[in-house]
């Protein structure tokens, strides 16, 4: 009995078809996907720190202190 076809309990497993793309097309386009993917996590993540404003919680600390004087 090979081990990689069964599972724990005993139930013999499905092999799955290949998921690796075949064709040098789909590689390409999945290289090409992943690319894309990680470039634009880049810039989302080079916007929020060129676009980070410091002081914008600011008036939440102002609206704070306000409730906290009215309130008290």
């Amino acid at each position: 009995m090979e081990r990689s076809g069964f599972e724990p309990f005993g139930e013999q497993l499905v092999s799955a078809p290949d998921t690796q793309p075949r064709s040098r097309t789909s590689k390409l386009l999945l290289r090409a996907g992943t690319g894309l993917f990680w470039s634009l996590v880049a810039g989302i993540v080079l916007a929020r720190a060129a676009f980070f404003e410091p002081g914008i919680y600011d008036g939440f600390s102002r609206v704070a202190s306000l409730a906290k004087s009215l309130i008290f």
